[in-house]
Parts: structure tokens; C-alpha cells; sequence
């Protein structure tokens, strides 16, 4: 992995300059710091106004684990041109036989985990949370979350920090869901920004026309460059401002009858 934001590698945002160009990004721990507490977790006011400048000159789509109402919720007026949720899940394959799964996983899994204290089960209706931040012993709170999750029949499990997602095999994952927004929106260059593991199945796509930004490195991410830390959310938005020439004004012109 790259550090982006360094001088020689900024020159990688070179081919976002011209074309049909996606901007693509992750909310919490990416736009939004991770907070102890997700419902209180929100954009920087800074970020906020840099995002909005940005997507009115280039299409740009979230891509969140968040249930979609919530994640609209948190980037209302900023003018994304989609917005994906529990893990590119909805809108477009939400089905009511996923949301029957959810819904007897979630009744399997409270009450195998009702006695493991600071366990929070978070409910999107096609994916649930398993947060476990709060636990005194996290690493055996995450075994025991993992053994209850692995007797589910037909569950994908998928970790991220201090969380275990359960989603429903067959549920498209974040890659998929930014492919089709690229097919959707005929982008032929995208850039990512995301900080978890489920973020690591848009990396994975790879290929010439996909930049993959990692917010922290880590060794074995398949994103090709990488920010520091979220504190350089901002940063990296106004790289890719400078690269990203604003719209077009439209052109006047007068005449006398």
C-alpha cells in the first residue's frame, strides 16, 4: 500500500481529472469518525461542505452498512447520486426473504447471547450488528458472538471493528454494489474510501480503472493506497477537488429583436 496523500503518489488521482468518473465512500469510520455510541455518529461540518462541493461536479455514491433510511439520514443536502445501504443490500435486492432470515436469526441470537453483558444486537431489518465495544473481555465476547452466528444456517459472517455483521448468503456485497453503480451511472474510473474488512470486497475488484483508498493502512488490504487515519477525510477531499474541474457554467448569450 501507498500513502496517497504524499507528492508523488497525489499523482494518481490524475485519470479522476476527465472522463465519466464514480466517487465512492463508506460512512462510519471513513467520513464519519467511529464513535462508541453509532447512533451518534456524524459528519465534521468541514467534511460535510468539502462532500457537497464535490458531488456537484462528480457523481458520488455511500456505500454503508447502515440500514439505507439511516444512511440518508446522515448525508441529507450533500446531493449523492445513490445511496446504498446494509452493505449494498438495499435498495435494489431487498427481499422479503432476507428479511424473514434476519428476523429469525435475530430471536436465535438474543437468546444465546442474553447472558454475555454489554453485547448490543443492532437490527437493520436485512443485516444485523453485533456490536461489542461495551464488553469487559472483548476477544472472548467476539468468540462468543462468532460460535452463536456460525450455527445460523445460511449466514455470511463479517467482522469489522468491535462488531460481527450477520448478513444473509446470496446479499451482494459492497463490491457488487459499487460494479453496478459503475454499470448504472457508466462511470469508467471509481475511486473507494473505506476503513473496514467489508470494504475490502470493493478493493478486492481491483483492475486498472479502480482506485482503492484505505483509510489505515493494513497489511493485507487490497486497496493500492491508503490515508493515515479518518482525521484525513478532509484532506483527501480537497485532492480530489484539485483534481476534479468544477462544472461547467452554463453559456449566455443576448440578441435584439
Amino acid at each position: 500500500m501507498r500513502y496517497l496523500l504524499s507528492k508523488n503518489n497525489l499523482r494518481a488521482l490524475g485519470p479522476l481529472a476527465a472522463g465519466r468518473v464514480l466517487l465512492g465512500f463508506d460512512f462510519d469510520g471513513t467520513l464519519a469518525p467511529i464513535v462508541s455510541q453509532p447512533e451518534r455518529a456524524a459528519m465534521g461540518e468541514s467534511t460535510r461542505e468539502l462532500l457537497g462541493q464535490l458531488a456537484r461536479r462528480r457523481p458520488c455514491v455511500l456505500i454503508s452498512g447502515r440500514a439505507q433510511a439511516d444512511a440518508l439520514k446522515r448525508v441529507r443536502g450533500i446531493g449523492f447520486a445513490e445511496v446504498v445501504g446494509n452493505h449494498g443490500i438495499e435498495p435494489w435486492m431487498a427481499s422479503d426473504r432476507f428479511l424473514e432470515e434476519i428476523q429469525g436469526w435475530r430471536a436465535s441470537l438474543e437468546a444465546s447471547l442474553r447472558r454475555l453483558p454489554g453485547v448490543e444486537l443492532e437490527d437493520k431489518l436485512f443485516s444485523l450488528a453485533l456490536h461489542y465495544r461495551r464488553c469487559r473481555n472483548k476477544e472472548a465476547a467476539r468468540e462468543a458472538i462468532e460460535r452463536a452466528a456460525h450455527s445460523l444456517a445460511g449466514a455470511r459472517l463479517v467482522p469489522g471493528k468491535m462488531v460481527v455483521n450477520v448478513l444473509p448468503n446470496g446479499a451482494p456485497t459492497k463490491g457488487e454494489a459499487l460494479a453496478q453503480a459503475r454499470s448504472r451511472l457508466r462511470a469508467e474510473t471509481a475511486l473507494y474510501v473505506g476503513d473496514d474488512e467489508t470494504d475490502e470486497d470493493v478493493f478486492a475488484l481491483g483492475g486498472p480503472g479502480l482506485i482503492g483508498v484505505r483509510v489505515g493502512a493494513h497489511r493485507d488490504s487490497r486497496a493500492g493506497f491508503f490515508i493515515r487515519s479518518q482525521a484525513e477525510i478532509d484532506d483527501l477531499l480537497e485532492a480530489l477537488l484539485a483534481v476534479t474541474p468544477p462544472p461547467a457554467l452554463p453559456s449566455t448569450s443576448s440578441s435584439r429583436s
